[in-house]
């Protein structure tokens, strides 16, 4: 198993997921610290970097488009401190970094995981029941109903409609958009027939934003929502392919199956790849431990988890 234990956060891979447990220290976003522990399978990444930088460096999780329903609300406009899939590295730790985002690139190939897009969400959203308060109003996600009350900064005309309460049935779209320079950010829900265009602040299915602490928390309303409609990439139906829709990412072909090699007569030349890949592994971890960026523990588990894979 690779791990990396940092102030930031804690990241291990055991060879079909990556767990991802925020720290717990003052610096630590909101945002990560509310989602709590997440469990990401291999089956949803689409690659991995260590970005080295002035003082240490920042381990980068890049998943599959529609894997997410928080990637597919925030799409890309989280703050990188929000970003539950970025790693703050300290200068001492950039070796295991490194080590780890390759033991995480070496599954992704054995495995042959795409890189595409997926026509499912891979990973469940934030924890319910979910409840945030921030701008003019309180969002509360129960896994069927999405509560929105309000508060004194609420415009008049839109308090003056009461609670809204709306139904996973009533939802056809959510968006979560953050504030930028002096435009408001907000939390909408499109509840078709309703008119578009309706400024967030006089909107009764909308949450307006003014950019403080708790802003990016109505994020994880809207992943919450995300995950529970209709996928935008799944078939349609009528289709015939809508019975597909939630197969496993990844098959792999059984005995006899058209155009599958027999796993235990492989090519002479895959064979050789395979035994090259595992001699350079293992010389790049034993340099790693002379140099003392692996500890003992550290450098024992790794190359068993390497001979393991191989």
């Amino acid at each position: 198993m690779a791990e990396i234990l940092q102030t930031d956060g804690t990241w291990s891979f055991d060879g079909v997921a990556i767990r991802i447990v925020p720290g717990r220290e003052r610096g630590v976003h909101l945002l990560r610290q509310t989602l709590g522990e997440l469990s990401v399978p291999l089956a949803a990444v689409a690659g991995i970097a260590f970005e080295p930088g002035r003082k240490g460096g920042r381990l980068r999780l890049r998943l599959r488009d529609g894997a997410d329903p928080l990637a597919q609300a925030t799409r890309g406009r989280l703050p990188d401190s929000a970003d539950p899939y970025q790693l703050t590295v300290e200068p001492d730790r950039t070796g295991v970094a490194e080590y780890f985002a390759e033991e995480v690139r070496t599954a992704l190939v054995l495995e042959q995981v795409p890189a595409g897009p997926t026509d499912r969400y891979l990973l469940p959203g934030p924890s319910l029941p979910i409840s945030v308060g921030a701008g003019d109003g309180t969002a509360t996600f129960d896994g069927e109903r999405v509560r929105l009350e309000w508060n004194w900064k609420t415009e008049e005309g839109k308090k003056s409609a009461g609670t809204r309460v709306l139904t996973l049935a009533d939802i056809s779209a959510v968006e979560w958009q953050p504030s930028a320079g002096l435009e408001n950010g907000h939390l909408r829900f499109t509840v078709p027939p309703a008119p578009s265009g309706i400024p967030p602040k006089h909107d009764p299915h909308a949450v307006e934003l003014y950019g403080f602490k708790k802003d990016p928390l109505m994020a994880l309303v809207a992943a919450a929502v995300t995950a529970r409609l209709p996928h935008p990439s799944a078939p349609a139906p009528g289709t015939g392919d809508e019975q597909h829709a939630g197969r496993p990412a990844l098959t792999k072909p059984g005995p006899g199956a058209a155009g599958a090699a027999p796993a235990d007569h492989r090519p002479p030349s895959a064979a050789t790849d395979d035994h090259d890949a595992l001699l350079r592994r293992l010389r790049e971890l034993g340099e790693l431990h002379r140099s003392g960026i692996l500890t003992d523990e550290e450098f024992s588990a790794a190359k068993q988890a390497i001979l393991r894979r191989f």
